[in-house]
């Protein structure tokens, strides 16, 4: 069975490659060394060196796990598509806009 590439485009392989820069650093701050991050995150020192490259053929599972293992960087990645403005402007697009106020009980 033939291997699937990956098809990256340039900006986003500058993405990861800058992400995997920050996560080593994260490491080097924390002075952690690989091999307690692979055990932490269980998975070996090769795809470690991997990810702090930013190599698109590692699994976004593996990102998680290793952000995890360096103190509970993984609650970051909820940051990712928190504010999605693109998102709500067409989702506001697509709403439907009533012509008059609805119907209410008016108590004095």
């Amino acid at each position: 069975m033939a291997k699937k590439s990956v098809v990256i485009m340039p900006k986003t392989a500058r993405i990861l490659e800058t992400m995997g820069e920050q996560i080593k650093l994260a490491r080097l701050r924390r002075d952690l060394p690989v091999k307690l991050i692979s055990e932490r995150s269980g998975v070996s020192r090769a795809t470690i060196w991997k990810v702090e490259k930013g190599s698109p053929y590692v699994a976004i599972g593996i990102y998680a796990s290793v952000l995890q293992a360096l103190s509970g960087m993984d609650k970051e990645l909820l940051k990712i598509v928190s504010d999605d403005k693109l998102g709500r402007t067409l989702q506001d697009l697509k709403l439907k806009v009533r012509k008059r106020a609805s119907k209410q009980k008016i108590y004095d």
